[in-house]
């Protein structure tokens, strides 16, 4: 690794596809593997990852679908438990018998459930952003339903960006993430074709989910985390995010700590300092 926490980048061969990750650290040191948000990637972790490879080594995955990851096969859906799924067969591929799981936004909420699922895997678990997954309360069922057996409009074609720069541009726009948090993740997240860069994600990853786990399943799933758990909020919480129900997912998870920070959605990116500190348990 050079001064600069520049990563290694590495394939990792499964049986339906192969995901890319990128690593930081000695690889003799305990294993880290991070999980970035939805339509991130690896590159969510470039702030934070160098900061915590003395400690650990940290691959960060791109799910399937996303950065440089294959995408699912034609016909698959990219529901959590084929997340999960991917993770464990990725862990397996590294022969990460017993490993330490860091998670942003979607990817806590598939670490929450890859800890629920092996508990005997995971060795402590760090969440930001997220506990769990995105619940149901009944309200949008239906709609939600109907919107995601809709037929997917025939040619859409995706965008392609005049550099890198508009892209990164375009991001900050539609979600508030500034251009210099945003960089890390755009970079790894287009490709160059003729006449510019275009996402390499799958188009198939904005695709509504036709059905949502209860919140009463999610406490059941919550309950079978058996590792230490610490829960980062940024503060204000995210409106998705609310704090009631937050603080009642936590209660479900018998060893927890619950942190809040100053900041937006991406704290990792924002305050990547204070987030190792909170890793490294001196916050």
């Amino acid at each position: 690794m050079s001064a600069a926490g520049s990563p290694r980048d590495r394939r990792i061969a499964l049986p339906a596809l192969s995901l890319a990750a990128q690593c930081w650290g000695d690889e003799g040191l305990p294993p880290l593997l991070a999980l970035h948000g939805w339509l991130d990637n690896a590159g969510s972790f470039a702030r934070l990852a160098p900061r915590l490879a003395a400690r650990h080594h940290v691959i960060a995955l791109d799910l399937p679908g996303h950065g440089h990851s294959d995408h699912l096969a034609e016909g698959a859906s990219y529901h959590w438990p084929e997340y999960v799924r991917a993770v464990l067969a990725a862990a397996d591929a590294l022969a990460l018998d017993r490993f330490c799981l860091l998670g942003h936004s979607l990817g806590a909420g598939i670490a929450s459930m890859v800890a629920a699922a092996r508990p005997e895997r995971i060795e402590r678990l760090w969440l930001i952003e997220g506990l769990g997954l995105l619940g149901d309360d009944g309200t949008h069922t239906l709609q939600r339903f109907r919107d995601a057996m809709a037929v997917e409009p025939a040619g859409k074609r995706l965008r392609t960006f005049a550099s890198v720069e508009q892209a990164i541009s375009a991001r900050t726009l539609a979600t508030g993430l500034p251009a210099d948090q945003a960089r890390p993740i755009i970079e790894r997240a287009v490709r160059a074709v003729d006449g510019g860069w275009q996402w390499r994600s799958d188009p198939r990853i904005n695709r509504p989910t036709p059905m949502r786990l209860a919140e009463t399943q999610i406490h059941a799933l919550l309950a079978g985390i058996e590792a230490p758990t610490r829960l980062l909020l940024a503060e204000p919480a995210t409106s998705y995010l609310p704090s009631g129900p937050m603080q009642q997912r936590a209660e479900c998870v018998r060893d927890i700590r619950v942190t809040h920070l100053a900041g937006g959605h991406h704290l990792q990116l924002e305050h990547p300092e204070s987030v190792a500190d909170w890793i490294s348990g001196r916050k």
